[in-house]
C-alpha cells in the first residue's frame, strides 16, 4: 500500500512537471488579460517582483519570461496567479540593464494550449529608491482608529509600521516628511491628547508645539529646506463639508492660511512676510533644490459667506535668502484661476528643472476630486503640459525618487475610492511613462486590501521606532517653539 501510494505521488508530480506548452498551440491574437497591468512599461532594474495573475479561464497557466540573449525566467500555475522568484527575478532584471525582457503567456482551455500575444518591459538603468513611505488608513476621515505611517522596501514586499496610532491612544498621525531623503531629518505631526509636532533629533524622537500665541492656526503640509535648517509650513484653518451625493462626499477648505518657517537649530518660528498689505491665503509650500525659492499655492481670501467651488489658487514663487530668513516679492509662475482651475501640491524635481502640481477644478485638497490630474511646469520657461500619467479617477500626492527618475503618486482609478501608489518612469526630456502599480506579493492585493495609501514618499532612509520610544515622546511635554518676526 505505501509503494502505491508514493507512485500516485510520482505520478501527480511528474503530471504537474509536464504542464508545459506542447504539440498544437493555437494563437489567441491578442494579450492575455493580467491584473495589475503590468504591460509595455519602463521599470527599476531594483523592483520588487511584478507579480500578476491572468484572468482568463482555463485549466492550466504558463509564463514565460525572456531577454535577448536567451535567458529566461518560466513560470507555471493552476490558477492564473504567478509570484516569481525574488532571486531569479532579480538576476533577470540585473542580466538587462537598459534592455526589454519579453512576457508570453499560455493559457490551456480543455486540453489546449492558446498562446496570446507577447508584450515587453524595458529595465531601466536608473535604481527607484529603496523604501517608500505612506500613510495607511480607512478611505474617510471620521474615525481615527487606524491610522499608521508605513514603510515599504522596494526591491522585496518587505513591509514596516514606522508609527501606528494604537501605540499612542489613538490619536491622528500624519504629515511625514524627509529632508534629502535623511533618517536624520525626519518629521511627522500628531493630533489628539498627545498633539505635537516630532522630529528626530540627534538620533532621538523630541515633541514640539509649534503654535505660539501669535498664530492662529497650527502649522502644517511641512516640506524642508535643502539645508536641513528650516521647515516652511501652511497655518491654516480647515473646514470640512460632507455631502449625501455619490459624486462628492467630502470637500475640504481653508477659511484662512498663510506660511511660516520654522527655525530649527533656534527653535524658532516667524511669519513669512509675503505681500503683507494684500489678501491672500498661501499653502502648501515647496523648496527648489538649491533652497533660494519657495514655491507655494495662492487663492485670494475668502469673505464671510463664501462658494468654496470659487476658491481657485494659483502656483508662485518667492526669493529666500538663507544667510538672514528674508525673503523677496512674490511672483506669478501658473495663473490656473485663468483657465477656471486651481493648483495643489507642488513638488519640485531634484534637479529643479521641473515641477509637478496637481490640477483640479477648485479647492486645494485635490484627494476628493476626481477630476484632479498632475501637470508639469518647465521651470526654465514656465510651460505648463499634461502628464502621461493620468486616468478619469483622482490623482495626487506626488513625490519624486532622488535621482529624478522616477514619480510615485495616490491615484483611485482602481474604485474611484481607494488610493493606490503608482510608479512612473521620467525620461530625460521630463516626459513620463505608463504608470503601474506598486509591486505586492499576492497580486489580488489591491482587490482585497480596504485601506487607502496616503502621501506616498520616496526615501533612501531606513527610519525605525520601536513602539516604546514612541511612547515616551508622545507622553513628555512638548518643547516650545519661540515666535521671531526675523
Amino acid at each position: 500500500m505505501r509503494n502505491g501510494f508514493i507512485s500516485i505521488i510520482l505520478l501527480v508530480i511528474l503530471a504537474a512537471c509536464t504542464d508545459v506548452p506542447d504539440g498544437e498551440i493555437s494563437i489567441a491574437g491578442r494579450p492575455a488579460k493580467i491584473y495589475p497591468d503590468y504591460s509595455n512599461l519602463t521599470i527599476p532594474i531594483n523592483i520588487a517582483p511584478l507579480n500578476f495573475q491572468v484572468e482568463e479561464k482555463g485549466e492550466a497557466f504558463y509564463v514565460k519570461i525572456k531577454d535577448e540573449k536567451g535567458n529566461e525566467l518560466t513560470v507555471s500555475s493552476n490558477n492564473g496567479v504567478f509570484q516569481f522568484s525574488e532571486k531569479k527575478w532579480k538576476q533577470l532584471l540585473n542580466k538587462n540593464v537598459g534592455s526589454d525582457i519579453t512576457y508570453g503567456i499560455f493559457v490551456k482551455v480543455n486540453g489546449k494550449w492558446n498562446a496570446y500575444t507577447t508584450f515587453s518591459n524595458r529595465v531601466a538603468e536608473a535604481k527607484v529608491d529603496p523604501y517608500l513611505y505612506y500613510r495607511l488608513l480607512y478611505p474617510g476621515y471620521e474615525s481615527w482608529t487606524e491610522i499608521s505611517i508605513v514603510k515599504r522596501s522596494m526591491e522585496s514586499f518587505a513591509e514596516k509600521s514606522v508609527v501606528e496610532n494604537n501605540v499612542v491612544g489613538q490619536n491622528c498621525v500624519n504629515c511625514h516628511a524627509f529632508n534629502n531623503q535623511d533618517a536624520d531629518n525626519f518629521m511627522f505631526h500628531m493630533r489628539g491628547s498627545l498633539g505635537g509636532t516630532y522630529f528626530v533629533k540627534d538620533g532621538d524622537l523630541k515633541k514640539f508645539n509649534l503654535k505660539t500665541k501669535e498664530m492662529k492656526n497650527g502649522a502644517v503640509y511641512p516640506r524642508w529646506h535643502p539645508s536641513g535648517n528650516f521647515v516652511a509650513f501652511s497655518s491654516n484653518k480647515v473646514v470640512q463639508q460632507f455631502h449625501s451625493s455619490e459624486e462628492k462626499k467630502i470637500e475640504v477648505s481653508d477659511l484662512n492660511s498663510s506660511l511660516v518657517l520654522y527655525d530649527v537649530n533656534k527653535n524658532e518660528i516667524m511669519q513669512i512676510p509675503i505681500d503683507q498689505d494684500k489678501q491672500f491665503m498661501d499653502t502648501y509650500p515647496e523648496w527648489s533644490p538649491d533652497g533660494e525659492y519657495l514655491y507655494f499655492c495662492r487663492a485670494k481670501q475668502i469673505g464671510t459667506e463664501y462658494d468654496y467651488r470659487d476658491t481657485k489658487y494659483n502656483l508662485c514663487r518667492v526669493a529666500f535668502n538663507t544667510a538672514n530668513r528674508t525673503f523677496g516679492k512674490s511672483e506669478l509662475i501658473f495663473d490656473a484661476e485663468a483657465v477656471g482651475k486651481s493648483v495643489s501640491f507642488p513638488r519640485v524635481s531634484p534637479e529643479g528643472n521641473s515641477l509637478v502640481f496637481t490640477l483640479h477644478n477648485y479647492g486645494c485638497f485635490s484627494i476628493w476630486h476626481k477630476e484632479a490630474d498632475l501637470y508639469s511646469v518647465d521651470l526654465n520657461d514656465f510651460s505648463v503640459d499634461e502628464c502621461n500619467v493620468n486616468s478619469d479617477f483622482t490623482e495626487s500626492y506626488h513625490s519624486w525618487s532622488s535621482n529624478g527618475r522616477w514619480l510615485v503618486f495616490s491615484s483611485k482609478r482602481g474604485d474611484g475610492l481607494t488610493a493606490r501608489p503608482y510608479i512612473s518612469y521620467i525620461d530625460t526630456n521630463g516626459k513620463a511613462t505608463k504608470p503601474f502599480v506598486l509591486p505586492q506579493e499576492n497580486p489580488r492585493f489591491y482587490n482585497e486590501f480596504l485601506k487607502t495609501f496616503n502621501i506616498p514618499e520616496f526615501a533612501n532612509a531606513n527610519v525605525d521606532f520601536i513602539p516604546g520610544k514612541i511612547r515616551k515622546a508622545a507622553n513628555q511635554k512638548a518643547i516650545q517653539a519661540q515666535w521671531t518676526e526675523n
